[in-house]
Formats: structure tokens, sequence, C-alpha cells
């Protein structure tokens, strides 16, 4: 056997536990050893560096839901030295070519699904290989011998296996890069924060454009030897069923989908004892809810993390859940973290400043991007963009996000590209977003609209000008018009005021 021992960590579960259950897809009901999805993933690499001519740091792009051909395709770039570059199936053709023309993929990988909206893409015609997905399915199921891979060679801890796009507060897409020695690293700190063995199971229905897909379980459960079912999107009548019958030990969502969950009829007698804890990220869990779970006999463990380090960064144990209400707990074990100011010198205990973090997880940069890479890290510190405080106690909390980002139903979504795009229309002539609650997403988006003279517009029209052209999570749920959108005395926007006024809207 062939492998890279740092970084093929498929072919070292192969090797030590080769008829161990591995993965199964639900909507298939397809399912694979150790062995036998080394082995065809083997076939996989072959057919891409023989047939296709991929050699090291060529980009595979996916757009693509959630199927194991995607897992594949990852661990074959970790055979290959490929680069995986997964693209967000929500976005709009306009959006998914600015990413596109960033990476520069060598291949292009579409599921049929999208084959319509693939050919609308302008950039296209620069992808030398444009294959539908389903045409390396055979590489699931078809018979096959028992193959080996000579890798390249040895790949270090310093090569690129990913690149996760996450827009900037610009509205600027970013290409952050995923090298094999954050995935290690980040296996490492997730392992000793979750206790993860490879007994353990888990349901993964996170989708893989998004870090929560690959890192938050499914890379720390390979490194383990651990197991999943891959789910082509989030159903939660179906995760509860599953969980009851494949006894899942961990469990991961956003908090929007554990409400869905628990508003389930079937949730009251579904038998989840199996289920050590849930690990909750992407926003604060409402107490209301966590006692739900708690009832239920599962503790809930708060995360925090981000695209660019990570994503493990911190954890709440389940014992603080209530009386370090709102807190991400402390930094999981491999991290150095600064609160500071804004010249980078180190705030008091319960003083508000932005979070720093150092450590092996931190990513080596944003993907043709020197300047911002530069401008986000400082002595190895990467700069997260979020306010947070201490107590006294070494609890963290988040207290606001610096550059005025929200979390919509688990999406980061960014104002300034809202707003970019909304002055593309002729009759607005000022505009800002802002994140507002929401009981079912978390946090919505809100315009507030000055329109120009002598033009008219009404509140569905905005909403139709954004429909096919910003992905729906984007889209505001509500415009209101003003006569004057309020600024600081320095002359800019106040989104803080634009909060306050909503507030008292909402609590008349």
């Amino acid at each position: 056997m062939h492998y890279n021992f740092q970084t093929d960590w498929l072919a070292k579960w192969a090797y030590y536990t080769p008829d161990k259950f591995f993965l199964r897809e639900h909507n298939r009901d397809l399912k694979w050893s150790f062995s036998e999805f080394n082995k065809r993933t083997n076939a996989l690499a072959n057919f891409l560096t023989k047939e296709l001519d991929i050699k090291i740091g060529d980009r595979i792009a996916v757009y693509s839901k959630n199927r194991t051909e995607y897992v594949q395709l990852l661990l074959a770039c970790v055979k290959t030295g490929a680069i995986l570059v997964p693209l967000n199936f929500r976005l709009t053709p306009r959006e998914l070519d600015i990413l596109i023309g960033d990476a520069e993929p060598k291949i292009f990988f579409y599921e049929e699904e999208y084959r319509e909206q693939s050919q609308k893409l302008q950039t296209l015609k620069n992808i030398p290989v444009q294959k539908s997905i389903e045409e390396i399915t055979k590489f699931l199921t078809d018979e096959i011998s028992d193959i080996d891979y000579h890798p390249p060679r040895l790949f270090t801890e310093d090569d690129v296996v990913m690149i996760l796009y996450t827009a900037g507060t610009t509205g600027l897409s970013k290409g952050v890069m995923i090298n094999h020695r954050m995935l290690f690293w980040n296996a490492v700190n997730t392992c000793l924060r979750l206790d993860i063995n490879s007994n353990d199971h888990t349901q993964s229905y996170a989708p893989f454009f998004h870090t929560g897909g690959w890192n938050v379980l499914f890379t720390p459960f390979l490194f383990h030897g651990a197991s999943h079912t891959i789910l082509q999107t989030f159903d939660a009548e179906l995760i509860l069923k599953l969980m009851e019958k494949e006894k899942t030990t961990l469990l991961f969502g956003v908090p929007t989908m554990l409400q869905m969950m628990s508003d389930l009829p079937y949730f009251k007698d579904a038998d989840l004892s199996s289920v050590r804890y849930a690990i909750v990220g992407g926003a604060a869990m409402p107490i209301p809810l966590i006692n739900i779970w708690h009832q239920k006999g599962i503790p809930i463990r708060q995360g925090f993390g981000l695209t660019e380090v990570g994503p493990n960064c911190f954890s709440l144990h389940q014992d603080h859940a209530i009386s370090k209400k709102g807190s991400i707990g402390f930094p999981n074990f491999y991290f150095e973290t600064k609160i500071v100011d804004d010249n980078g010198k180190e705030v008091g205990v319960n003083e508000v400043g932005e979070l720093w973090l150092r450590s092996p997880v931190v990513t080596p940069g944003y993907w043709r991007k020197e300047k911002e890479t530069k401008e986000s890290i400082t002595d190895g510190y990467f700069h997260t963009g979020d306010l947070v405080r201490k107590d006294e106690d070494g609890f963290f909390f988040v207290v606001d996000r610096k550059k005025n980002m929200f979390i919509s139903g688990g999406e980061n979504v960014y104002p300034a590209e809202i707003e970019k795009y909304l002055y593309t229309n002729d009759a607005v002539k000022e505009v800002a977003v802002i994140g507002v609650p929401d009981e079912k997403w978390g946090e919505v988006g809100k315009a507030y609209i000055v329109i120009k003279e002598n033009v008219s517009m009404k509140e569905e029209e905005v909403i139709n000008y954004c429909k096919g052209n910003l992905a729906k999570y984007k889209i505001p749920k509500y415009v209101q018009f003003v006569s004057e959108i309020p600024k600081t005395d320095a002359g800019k926007i106040n989104k803080l005021k634009l909060l306050e006024i909503h507030k008292q809207q909402t609590t008349k």
C-alpha cells in the first residue's frame, strides 16, 4: 500500500480497521467500509491524474448538494495534491462567476440538477474540463479491482487541500486556504474537547460549501476512525428518525435546526438516549430551547469558530449552558487568545475588544489576496473581526460583529454585499442593511432605503429586484423607505441607530 502517512487518514484506517463501517449515504442507501471506500477513492485518484491530467495544486470546483461523490473528491484531492473548491449551490450565476473566476479551476463538476444553471456561467468557457458529478458515480457503485494509488510526492502540513469561499465585509469574496496543518490540529482540538472516539456516529447534512460541513465533525470523525451518514439536505424529521435508528452519539446543528427538530410531534417520543450531546454553532442558542433539549436528556455544547481559524475554536461545557448564558466558553486546547482595542493593546476583564486568535489552525491566508492576508494576521494572530469580552471566570462572550455581519439560519450575511447590489437599482439613492431578530432564522435582513426624487418604489419591487441575483438567504425580509438614513458625527451610516429604530418599531 502506498499513501501519504501524514495526510491520508482514509488509507490509515483502511489499514488498521479495513472492515469497519465508514460511510453511508441515506438517499441511495449505499454503504462502505474503510477499505472499500479507500480502494474506490484510489481508483478515482488514478482517473483524475491519468485521464484528466490533474496535478498538484490544480483546483477542482464542485457545484452540487451533499452526496458521496463530493466526499470521494475531497479524499481524492488528499491523495493527489489537488485542491477542492466547493461552490455554494444557493448562489446565482452572477455570484458564482466571481468565485470561479478567482479560483480558476481545471475541472468543474456539477450536479445534473444544476446543469441549466451551470450553462449560464460566463466563466465556464475558461474551464478545461466540465463534467457531471454523476459521471464519477461508477467509482462508488461499479465492480472494481483492488487498486493502489502512488502519490506524486510526500505531502506536508503546508499543502493546501481546500479553498472555502467566505464573503468579506466589503462584499468581495475571499477564498480561505485550508491546509493539512489546519485539518490535523482542528481534529486534535475537537477530540480533546468533545471526546470523539472510533465508535462515534453522526449524520452529516451541513452543506459542503461550508466549513461546518467538513470541519466541525466530518474531518475530525475521519481522523478518529468514526462513521457518518450523508444526507443531501437538512430534514428535521428524517434526522430525528435516523438518530434513533442509527444510535447517533453526537449531533451538530445551528439553533434554527434544533428548534425545527424540537417543534416536531415526533420529538417527544423519539429515543435519543444514545446522543452524548449536541454541538451548536452559528449563533447563541436561546435558553428556552436549551431547556427543551436538556429535558430530553441531551446536553448542549455551544461552540464558536470561523472558516479562517479552526473552525472549532471555543466550546462551552454543557454544565455551564445556563449559568453562563450567551457565552462561547473557553478556547479549545491549542489556542492562544487576545482581546485588543483598536490600537492592538489588550483590554481588561469584561472590557470589549476584538478577538485575536493564534493557533496551528489559523489559515495560511486568502487565495491570491496577499494584502488581505497581511491585514488579517499579526504575529500569527488572526483578527476575527468579532467584538468579545472575557469575564472574571475566563468565559468568553461575543458582544457584536465588528463589521456588522449577521447570521441567518447559520449562513453568514454581509450587508455591504446586499447594499452594493441594491445601489445598482436606478431608483435607490441611499441604502443601509442591518440584521434584525427573527424567530425562525435567528436574524434576517432589513433594508432602509432612500429613493431618488420623482420616482416611486414598493417593498415587493425591492424583493423582486434581488431575486435571481442574490442568494435567497441574503434577500432582505423587510424593506423600509425613509427620507434619510441616520449618520454619525463622522458622516458614516449609524447602524446602531437603525437597530434602535427597529427595536422601537417592534416593541410598540
